[in-house]
């Protein structure tokens, strides 16, 4: 408890939390503003709306996006600020004492991984009180229904809670594997933002050259196993939730285990 609440005071006497607290708004208006649009679309197709399956246009896709809304842009924050975490320690030059002071050093980036969790439950705590009093508005004013009564509604919003936790961890555990703040926070963006839509061209790419069965493998990206995990299949032939949850485990395990062995072998003077 004492390593999680140094932890915590390090970040709450930083001017980071409240920067990224500021940004968190904006970019939840921008997703709630898309996703209202995307509800008000399929409220143009009236009746027939419901009829719609595994498509980017489906009722349960949007409906759950929209009770999602600002998860693209909250998971960023909390990715950036849990590496932050990690590399504040070598920006301010304070990871000597702080491994002096606790030898064992897995304890401190296991506190670390703690704290990072916390980061997420609250951004999705904000993120979905409002979209609980935002989304209903904007369904009934599109579709003419909350479908606050679906489970499918809650189904994502639970699921939301484990995108957030589990991008943390790997957040923590490329904090470790790229020591430098600067370096982190410029590779993480880029490789979040710009590198999905890249290796989702890729794979189509390979996809029509070598065999349709290619395009299944772009769950290995992490940002569409977290969109397959929340909003469930696009198409018939995608691949089950279960499969976008395991995808986040296993990049979770592996930067957790990676950054733990890293930091108990290497020099941190």
């Amino acid at each position: 408890m004492n390593l999680i609440s140094a932890e915590l005071l390090k970040l709450r006497t930083t001017s980071l939390w409240w920067i990224f607290a500021l940004l968190l708004v904006p970019l939840y208006g921008v997703a709630l503003a898309f996703n209202w649009l995307a509800a008000r679309a399929i409220g143009a197709f009236g009746p027939e709306a419901e009829r719609i399956s595994f498509s980017s246009f489906s009722v349960e896709r949007i409906v759950g996006n929209l009770y999602t809304s600002g998860q693209f842009g909250g998971v960023l924050l909390v990715l950036l600020l849990s590496a932050i975490l990690v590399t504040n320690e070598f920006f301010h030059l304070t990871a000597t004492a702080t491994f002096l002071t606790t030898p064992r050093r897995e304890l401190v980036v296991l506190a670390k991984m703690v704290v990072s969790v916390l980061i997420a439950v609250l951004v999705w705590l904000f993120t979905t009180a409002l979209n609980l009093v935002l989304a209903p508005v904007a369904l009934t004013s599109a579709v003419g229904d909350t479908h606050l009564g679906e489970s499918y509604v809650w189904q994502a919003i639970g699921l939301n809670l484990l995108v957030h936790v589990l991008w943390a961890l790997v957040g923590v555990g490329c904090g470790v594997l790229i020591r430098s703040q600067i370096g982190a926070t410029i590779t993480l963006t880029v490789l979040y933002v710009v590198g999905t839509q890249i290796l989702t061209a890729v794979f189509a790419l390979l996809a029509n050259l070598v065999d349709d069965s290619i395009l299944k493998m772009r769950i290995i990206i992490p940002t569409l196993a977290s969109d397959l995990l929340v909003s469930g299949p696009q198409s018939a032939d995608d691949l089950p939730r279960w499969v976008g949850a395991a995808v986040l485990l296993a990049y979770a395990a592996l930067a957790g285990a990676l950054g733990t062995l890293i930091t108990r072998q290497r020099d941190i003077a």
